[in-house]
């Protein structure tokens, strides 16, 4: 009889092997009434006919899902195709937001890293914790204003060109710092007029708006309540200074 039963119906045993699944969490399935045996022999054994299999195979799927047991149980229950892909497009939805998340901050810690050369943890657990909270723009900015920055303005998360290149501009000067390069000289205005041509880049044709930024970007304070890396008044003081040099007309 067992030999018959055999070749119509899978074993627990046999089922756990083929699908890669505990025997005792097909024997859980049967005790919570989830996937049950078709037949059992006199001495106990259980056997999974086809359509057990089968649905034993799609609690495995939505369990790939992170469904719960109760959740696929109403799935089943209802025959609903369009409930599991729903639920599969929601899961993966999940995943690329927490994986374009973790780019962005990796990103960030990157060209924070290029910009100081040494991170200490507390730099980045502050920042990771602060990077999704909401900004409030309208204190210092117009709507407009806002829309024009938040498209154009780069970003530490980002690793495009505009972004190096104000990461760059920023090292440039520290190097002066370092070096004790005045800011009044060659090199110096050199950098200043680099920093009017990436600012036009990035702000167009709108001094106005030059300007209210810059008085933000010279706050550390207001910078890290918007959400931007803060300038070290050093670097401030260097562009300052040499913007205030008379250059003779030729």
């Amino acid at each position: 009889m067992e030999n018959e039963e055999s070749t119509s119906y899978l074993s627990t045993g046999e089922l756990s092997k083929i699908l890669n699944v505990s025997v005792r969490t097909i024997r859980y399935y049967d005790q919570i009434g989830l996937v049950q045996p078709s037949k059992k022999a006199a001495g106990g054994k259980r056997y999974y006919s086809k359509e057990d299999i089968l649905k034993l195979q799609k609690i495995i799927l939505l369990k790939s899902l992170n469904l719960s047991l109760e959740d696929s149980r109403s799935i089943l229950a209802e025959q609903s195709m369009s409930a599991v892909l729903l639920a599969h497009q929601s899961l993966l939805s999940e995943k690329m937001e927490h994986l374009t998340n973790s780019l962005k901050h990796t990103q960030s810690l990157l060209n924070l890293l290029d910009l100081k050369e040494t991170l200490h943890w507390e730099e980045l657990i502050f920042l990771v914790a602060n990077a999704e909270k909401e900004r409030d723009w309208n204190h210092y900015f117009s709507i407009e204003q806002q829309s024009h920055l938040k498209s154009q303005l780069p970003k530490l998360e980002s690793g495009d060109k505009t972004t190096k290149k104000w990461i760059n501009m920023i090292k440039r000067i520290e190097l002066c710092l370092e070096k004790g390069v005045s800011p009044i000289s060659l090199e110096g205005q050199i950098i200043l007029e680099d920093v009017d041509i990436l600012s036009g880049e990035t702000f167009g044709d709108n001094p106005e708006l030059v300007e209210v930024f810059w008085e933000v970007r010279k706050s550390p304070e207001e910078s890290r309540e918007l959400g931007l890396y803060p300038i070290s008044p050093a670097i401030i003081d260097f562009l300052e200074m040499a913007a205030k040099k008379d250059i003779p007309s030729n």
